[in-house]
């Protein structure tokens, strides 16, 4: 897993695809699947192939996982003979049309039944053998929101199941000089456009962002909004992120419209936020 997540970081995608592919053979193929597991915790693809099948992508994780790996559902539609996307709710709106793709509504009470192919939609990289850049960014779209010229959208509220992805709300105070909206759900003291917050509904989330000049956001769903409508957009990074975030660079194969601003230490965001201050005055 070290191996796999270090070649993930560095964007060494064909290694992290040989690791992954010789993991699979020693999965038990009575736990596919496993009804007794957290869907978050199951393994669905057993690595045989898509061409001319019907394949039925499963979306078990984040809201944040499905938008980054949803780019690569036009290349699976051109290789498969149909394709179902069991998706979660909230995001189908920012998927309608897709060509080829039927979309369902993730009921967790009654998934689907299995099809000839089934993937869990993180799989679709490595079953496609397809980098990012095989499916860059933009690959949604919306229509933005009428926000005065210059303004920059916060997120500083991460999910409640990692809490040190979050960073304090009051160290968004020091934003100064530019018309600030709000990405996060319920209301803020923070001078916003809109202090009741944003509810959480992602077309009228995704018309924000699309609308603002720059969406400054720490590790969440709308950092891989903003990367996926193709956003300028700063990423505040814990110092020991996600595997899927470099840490040797402030620049990511998967969204190339983003910054990444990384703690020096754990803890550290008060540099982090000193570094977006001066940097956000220099945009003026």
């Amino acid at each position: 897993m070290q191996d796999w997540t270090a070649a993930m970081r560095c964007g060494d995608f064909a290694a992290a695809w040989a690791l992954a592919a010789a993991d699979a053979p020693r999965r038990d193929p009575a736990t596919r699947d496993d009804p007794r597991l957290p869907y978050h915790l199951r393994w669905v693809w057993d690595g045989a192939p898509v061409e001319g099948r019907e394949v039925l992508v499963r979306c078990y994780h984040g809201l944040g996982d499905t938008l980054m790996f949803a780019r690569f559902l036009p290349l699976l539609a051109a290789r498969a003979a149909t394709v179902t996307v069991e998706m979660q709710p909230r995001l189908l709106p920012l998927f309608r049309g897709l060509a080829g793709i039927r979309l369902v509504p993730f009921d967790e009470a009654a998934p689907l039944k299995p099809h000839e192919c089934d993937l869990e939609i993180m799989d679709l990289s490595l079953a496609l053998r397809a980098a990012p850049e095989d499916a860059p960014p933009p690959y949604i779209k919306a229509t933005p929101a009428a926000l005065p010229e210059g303004t920059v959208a916060l997120c500083w509220r991460a999910g409640g199941w990692d809490d040190s992805r979050s960073v304090p709300e009051g160290l968004f105070a020091r934003l100064q000089g530019h018309p600030l909206v709000s990405l996060v759900e319920g209301p803020t003291a923070l001078p916003v456009l809109n202090p009741q917050g944003c509810p959480m509904d992602m077309p009228l989330t995704a018309r924000l962002v699309a609308g603002a000049s720059l969406v400054i956001t720490v590790d969440t769903m709308v950092a891989h909004l903003a990367g996926a409508l193709g956003r300028p957009v700063w990423l505040l990074l814990k110092h020991d992120p996600d595997w899927r975030w470099p840490t040797a660079s402030e620049r990511t194969p998967w969204y190339p419209t983003m910054r990444i601003y990384r703690q020096t230490a754990p803890g550290a965001w008060g540099a982090i936020m000193a570094r977006v201050v001066a940097d956000l005055a220099a945009l003026r």
